[in-house]
């Protein structure tokens, strides 16, 4: 199957930032990837609209955005405006998730729902077909260079096979603990999606580590 791969800003090194940009415009990978926290709904604050419309302004590649926060519909239209190509809201933030997933859509962005590592796929059964994307977390969300946690496997698998039956072009991304150890097994689970942050700016090489994990 293949693959893409989404380079996570929130490990980019922003005294540089549009270095980091520019590298991964000139690499393999496929999106950016953006995690937009609030203090609220994950312990942690990452950066808002003015660094979002400054990546804009360079990337030349997708934006994958992921939303973090409470309340995700006050900011649909806004993030849509920013340039974001994929939308992603919690499903543990969304009282109304099929209002919110069609809204994303109208304004022809893709949409996509992000579970915690506690949430079973399970509960996006009902909404399958509203959904382009599904973003697993491999981790607890909040903050970069965490441990994987190996039942993402079985969740993907999992997944998968809900997918296969009423939306069978549905991207999986899984997003944390993502690096050149284990991206061959997600995507052999039914991965698609990978999110790469510390794995890639970290590495010495990050070109070079892009490339590992695209399978070249």
């Amino acid at each position: 199957m293949e693959h893409l791969l989404a380079p996570s800003i929130l490990a980019a090194d922003f005294a540089n930032l549009q270095r980091d940009i520019e590298m991964i415009n000139s690499s393999n990978a496929d999106w950016f990837h953006l995690d937009v926290m609030d203090g609220v709904f994950v312990p942690n604050i990452s950066f808002g609209m003015p660094v979002i419309e400054a990546i804009g302004r360079h990337a030349k590649k997708p934006l994958d955005v992921h939303l973090m926060i409470v309340d995700p519909d006050r900011y649909i239209g806004t993030f849509h405006q920013l340039g974001a190509s994929v939308l992603t809201v919690h499903f543990e933030a969304c009282t109304h998730l099929h209002r919110t997933l069609q809204a994303i859509r109208d304004l022809g962005m893709k949409a996509g729902v992000a579970l915690n590592p506690h949430t079973p796929v399970t509960v996006l059964e009902d909404i399958m077909p509203s959904m382009d994307l599904v973003c697993l977390m491999s981790v607890n969300p909040g903050f970069g260079g965490q441990k994987f946690i190996e039942r993402t496997y079985e969740k993907v698998r999992q997944l998968r096979s809900m997918a296969n039956q009423s939306n069978p072009g549905l991207h999986i991304e899984i997003d944390g603990g993502v690096g050149t150890g284990n991206w061959k097994a997600l995507v052999e689970s039914g991965a698609d999606v990978l999110v790469a942050g510390s794995s890639t700016f970290n590495a010495s090489n990050p070109l070079e580590a892009i490339d590992r994990m695209k399978g070249y």
